[in-house]
């Protein structure tokens, strides 16, 4: 019979927010397949944690994902844990628990903390619809990709940096999304927990003069759905009505509804776009 696979939520600062089930499913595992072993054996020691650990991280992620399956197809169960917060969000977990399903070893989610949720929690912007992107990519063709993409995001967005890039980040992101309301969230849990709701032109601002500290969580206001339609609108008044009613039928919509969305669009009634389409 296979093993198990655990995804432990560990504490993203404040110790006392690990769960006494983690506590004993780390206890009781066969392994601990953690991030970093340096950093993870100070938090099993605080909870008098002796099971064996082996690393597994983004560099040896595919490797040893076969090595801990083939394991755990033998019988053994396998904790998983981060350096902090849930694994497999933004992490080469990811990659471990996909394999799992392919290999049919059975996966299950111990929750608990997620910087992500916290900061969003905290942050004042709209819940209800949310996307997160983690860590900009470095590479720069993609990372102007993917801003171009967040600048049509209406959606709250979510996203981590790190302290020495934060500042290009606020630079990237205002120039890409002009200004938006932020809320920077940084030693989330801690001592010294800071949640600055502001703008992105105010932050840039700050954080020249102020040297940022700690691990950011971003959360960003999507675009208003004004902003997008008054945008949208902007684009229907460069068409003609032929290029709009082809914009709508390339997206597979027959003549009679592509003719009903052009007149919403444009605020004609569809018996105007009719008689336009065969004033001929």
């Amino acid at each position: 019979m296979a093993g198990t696979l655990y995804l432990c939520a560990t504490p993203i600062g404040n110790l006392q927010d690990m769960t006494p089930r983690v506590v004993e499913t780390l206890r009781t595992v066969d392994v601990i397949a953690a991030e970093d072993t340096r950093n993870s054996i100070k938090l099993l020691n605080h909870f008098d944690i002796h099971t064996p650990m082996t690393s597994y991280h983004e560099y040896n992620k595919v490797e040893k994902a076969r090595q801990l399956i083939g394991q755990m197809l033998s019988g053994t169960n396998v904790a998983l844990i981060t350096d902090a917060g849930t694994p497999a969000i933004s992490d080469p977990g990811e990659v471990l628990v996909a394999m799992c399903h392919e290999s049919g070893v059975p996966v299950t989610s111990l929750p608990g903390p997620a910087a992500c949720i916290t900061a969003l929690t905290l942050s004042g912007l709209p819940t209800r619809r949310f996307c997160f992107e983690g860590f900009l990519p470095a590479e720069k063709k993609e990372r102007k990709a993917i801003l171009e993409e967040l600048a049509g995001e209406t959606r709250t967005m979510i996203l981590y940096e790190a302290p020495h890039h934060l500042v290009k980040t606020l630079e990237e992101l205002y120039g890409a999304l002009g200004e938006r309301k932020i809320t920077l969230c940084r030693e989330l849990t801690k001592k010294f927990e800071t949640i600055l709701p502001t703008t992105l032109e105010k932050a840039l601002e700050y954080y020249k003069e102020e040297e940022p500290r700690g691990e950011y969580v971003l959360v960003l206001a999507g675009k208003s759905p004004e902003e997008k339609r008054k945008e949208e609108i902007a684009s229907w008044e460069d068409m003609t009505i032929e290029e709009h009613m082809a914009h709508y039928e390339a997206q597979g919509m027959d003549r009679k509804t592509a003719m009903k969305q052009v007149a919403k669009d444009r605020g004609l009634g569809k018996r105007d776009i009719y008689a336009y389409l065969n004033k001929d």
